[in-house]
């Protein structure tokens, strides 16, 4: 059991909470036990290896046991040790420590979407890492990230995908022209989510939410810019009906690409339908 909060592989896995870290290693930092479990099941192949206490090796002994039949190094620590490693103030007990592997755009062209979020210079990582995790549960194809938007692979955006990060292909580096232009040039309709957008529900009724659609979403304080928007098909709002001023950013995502997985669902049973 590695006791030492100073010990050279505590101290390394430690620097991955930097972004500097992470793009120089290639590593990056998954905490708790269910982003973990999530890990294990779907990627093993891109974890390095995983510190836990002693108790949590206790309460995870299936998914640790699973680890290690996998050959995944797993290691005890002390729980000062874990608290070097983890970027929470009250960690779970469990760290691991995975390889990088953003997304190619050229292949999530290849694989012709039909639902892709596309987030501009967004910079909370709780709000890039939740619309990860809500595009991963409408079934969407892809997240691209594009400008200076947060790090996808921040601890703090990892945490907030619970585990999505390692179902849905996620996008980096690429400029937001680039990713829009190569879009639509798939047959993408490119919808932006703004204030000075048409109402959401008059959109949908239209069935102009059916076919293959990215919604672009912008920085959490000064959304999306005039030049921004002209590089959509159209803007969208949400509407407000209560006394709200406004949604946050990851709700606002929410309603988007659920209303788009919706009515894609609805239009492809009718077609399934009126061809028998």
């Amino acid at each position: 059991m590695i006791d030492n909060p100073r010990s050279p592989r505590v101290r390394a896995a430690a620097k991955l909470a930097k972004r500097s870290q992470r793009a120089e290693t290639g590593l990056f930092l998954v905490e708790g036990p269910q982003a973990v479990d999530e890990a294990v099941r779907t990627r093993p192949e891109l974890i390095r290896e995983i510190f836990v206490t002693p108790a949590a090796d206790d309460r995870h002994h299936a998914l640790l046991g699973t680890a290690r039949a996998a050959g995944i190094r797993v290691e005890q620590v002390s729980e000062p040790v874990l608290a070097v490693i983890a970027d929470t103030v009250t960690p779970q007990g469990m760290v691991a420590v995975c390889a990088l592997f953003p997304t190619a755009l050229d292949d999530v062209i290849a694989r012709g979407p039909r639902l892709v979020a596309v987030l501009e210079e967004v910079r909370d990582p709780g709000n890039a890492g939740t619309i990860i995790r809500v595009a991963d549960a409408a079934g969407a194809d892809a997240v691209i990230l594009t400008g200076s938007s947060v790090d996808p692979f921040n601890p703090k955006a990892v945490r907030a995908t619970t585990g999505s990060i390692f179902h849905i292909p996620v996008v980096v580096g690429v400029s937001l022209e680039s990713a829009l232009d190569r879009l639509r040039a798939s047959g993408i309709r490119v919808l932006a989510a703004d204030v000075s957008g048409e109402d959401l529900l008059g959109v949908r009724a239209a069935g102009e939410l059916d076919g293959p659609t990215a919604w672009l979403f912008g920085n959490e304080a000064r959304g999306l810019t005039v030049e921004q928007l002209g590089m959509a098909d159209r803007a969208v709002v949400v509407p407000i009906y209560g006394a709200a001023e406004s949604l946050n950013l990851a709700t606002a995502a929410a309603v988007c690409l659920y209303e788009s997985a919706f009515a894609q669902r609805s239009h492809d049973a009718h077609r399934r339908t009126a061809a028998e």
